[in-house]
């Protein structure tokens, strides 16, 4: 185990720092953007990326371009629902997500605005609807920006904290256990579970805002 985390690190590694960070970045972009978000693994891309960081300045770089390519991703999703929104609804690739999961969008929204928009990003499928969603609906994109900006950041150094956490213990034990790759994707593992659980809770109590309709207004908040 400890040859293959070796190669896969180096391999990571072998590719030049600032083409490494402004790759995660388009890769991110591309996550965020309308229906891409649910082929591309962006958490994937970044925790690979992260693995390969060499000091604070490649860390914060790296997670500075995460941020950004979220952000960006997730306006190019806005701006297609304001312009195009409904278009794209009922469009061939708008109905293969199932009509459902535009409702659970659209009424997650509709009751919990910017709460919503915050939540969101850390559901699978939501995460690339609801930027179009939002864009479609009353919210401003300035108040969009505010809610998703504090929850791409947390995603992105959560992210690239547990591929830097993972590859630095590896590094430091390699010469001491020879375990140290099952540690590695242990590490790794562990965190993609933990995760897996907390989306879970989150969706299981976020659920009843998803299956009823509000009052037309992204822009209150339904707490009922």
């Amino acid at each position: 185990m400890n040859g293959w985390v070796m190669w896969i690190l180096s391999v990571v590694q072998s590719v030049d720092p600032v083409l490494r960070v402004i790759l995660a970045g388009i890769g991110i972009l591309l996550e965020t953007s309308i229906f891409i978000g649910l082929i591309i693994p962006g958490d994937t891309i970044v925790v690979v990326a992260a693995t390969a960081t060499g000091g604070p300045v490649e860390y914060f770089a790296l997670a500075i371009a995460v941020i950004i390519g979220a952000l960006c991703g997730e306006s190019i999703g806005f701006l297609l629902g304001r312009f195009f929104g409904p278009r794209i609804r009922a469009s061939w690739l708008g109905r293969r997500l199932g009509e459902g999961n535009w409702v659970r969008a659209e009424n997650y929204i509709d009751r919990r605005g910017g709460i919503a928009v915050f939540i969101s990003r850390f559901l699978p499928v939501l995460h690339a609807l609801v930027p179009l969603t939002v864009g479609m609906s009353t919210m401003s994109y300035r108040k969009f920006l505010a809610w998703t900006f504090p929850a791409s950041t947390i995603w992105s150094f959560a992210y690239v904290s547990v591929g830097t956490f993972a590859a630095d213990s590896f590094t430091a034990l390699i010469n001491r256990l020879h375990y140290a790759g099952y540690l590695f994707v242990g590490i790794v593992v562990l965190f993609s579970i933990l995760v897996v659980v907390i989306k879970k809770v989150v969706e299981r109590n976020e659920a009843r805002h998803m299956a009823m309709p509000g009052d037309g207004d992204a822009n209150t908040i339904e707490d009922d």
